[in-house]
């Protein structure tokens, strides 16, 4: 089973409560499956946002659950892959 979290325009600490509170409830309900973060209006990300994606993707892996980005573009994209996050999440 997949499940989307649509990710704010801006991508911060200031997300961190509803991103966890989404994905728990995501992985509480289920074992194993995709988790999709879709990026689509994502502008701004910082490194607050990618602490929180390398949590989600530690939980999702206990959880037997996999991660991907999707949809992320421009800056957002540039900030990911310079993170090396595509050596570690599938972005599409």
């Amino acid at each position: 089973m997949n499940s989307t979290i649509s990710v704010p325009e801006r991508f911060d600490f200031s997300f961190h409560k509803s991103f966890t509170e989404q994905y728990n409830q995501i992985l509480e309900s289920k074992k194993g499956g995709q988790i999709t973060l879709d990026f689509a209006k994502v502008l701004y990300l910082d490194s607050a946002a990618l602490g929180m994606v390398v949590l989600l993707k530690k939980r999702a892996k206990a959880n037997g659950c996999d991660v991907e980005i999707a949809n992320a573009k421009g800056t957002a994209l540039e900030v990911l892959e310079i993170a090396n996050f595509d050596k570690m999440i599938t972005i599409r």
